[in-house]
């Protein structure tokens, strides 16, 4: 068996100056990833939104290409969200199971495609773990709403909690591939097949959908926090001008007194 461990480590990776100062030898990159042979049969895959994914590598190994790593990290995760899969080497066999992954040989395309979807479903992990949280706060504001008729979060809170949510989505929508398929396979079956169970045994797609499915839950709940905060400024608004026309009006009939 041999293991495929996908790492998120990082807020994001600087992924110009890795290409710059990692030592491996790279075999693919763009803008968003780099894929690095390590040594013979085994492989280093980084990503831009802080994942790095490593094949057939040791313990040992995997802790070196880390303390590596970590200079070009941006707000380097102590406690690291992972995922492991086995993978097999079999002669003309390619199976994707539950249990591991069946390849024919040491093809680096077959392999990547299986640390990137590793790195997809562990970065969905973190996304999931973190709007959970959100709409679990977003609860906590409706049902405050529903026993006191009124929000318990300042105008500026609010402002920050939506900002917050639509950067976890545009983050969501720029880094995850879940819909996409690579370059890689548009021209090979046995790769586009290959990519395509393992999304299936990832679940990536519905697990995506859930993810999507919360934040738009959190964003109709924070719209509508927003309509009631604007109305609450516009009713004390009208309350300040029906007291200073009251007040100018109060001063003109004194003066008209005296």
């Amino acid at each position: 068996m041999l293991p495929v461990v996908a790492y998120q480590v990082a807020n994001t990776i600087n992924i110009k100056a890795s290409r710059q100062q990692l030592q491996w030898q790279l075999l693919f990159q763009d803008s968003d990833e780099l894929f690095y042979l390590h040594s013979k049969d085994k492989y280093i895959y980084l990503f831009q939104y802080g994942m790095v994914s490593f094949f057939n590598l040791s313990k040992t190994e995997i802790d070196e290409a880390l303390d590596t790593i970590k200079p070009l990290c941006d707000t380097y995760f102590a406690d690291k969200i992972s995922e492991e899969v086995n993978v097999e080497i079999q002669a003309n066999t390619l199976q994707v199971n539950f249990e591991s992954i069946v390849l024919p040989d040491f093809n680096s395309e077959m392999i990547r495609l299986v640390m990137l979807n590793a790195s997809q479903s562990v970065a969905l992990n973190r996304f999931s773990e973190i709007t959970e949280a959100l709409l679990i706060e977003t609860n906590e504001h409706t049902k405050y709403l529903e026993a006191r008729g009124k929000l318990n979060i300042s105008g500026n809170k609010l402002k920050r909690f939506i900002g917050k949510i639509l950067n976890i989505k545009n983050k969501i929508s720029e880094n995850l591939y879940i819909f996409d398929s690579p370059e890689i396979t548009w021209e090979d079956e046995q790769l586009n097949k290959l990519n395509s169970d393992l999304k299936q045994t990832f679940d990536l797609k519905d697990r995506y959908h859930v993810i999507h499915d919360r934040i738009e839950i959190i964003k109709e709940n924070l719209e509508l926090f927003k309509d009631i905060m604007d109305h609450r400024e516009s009713s004390r608004l009208e309350w300040i001008i029906i007291i200073l026309i009251l007040v100018e009006v109060i001063d003109m009939f004194i003066l008209k007194l005296f």
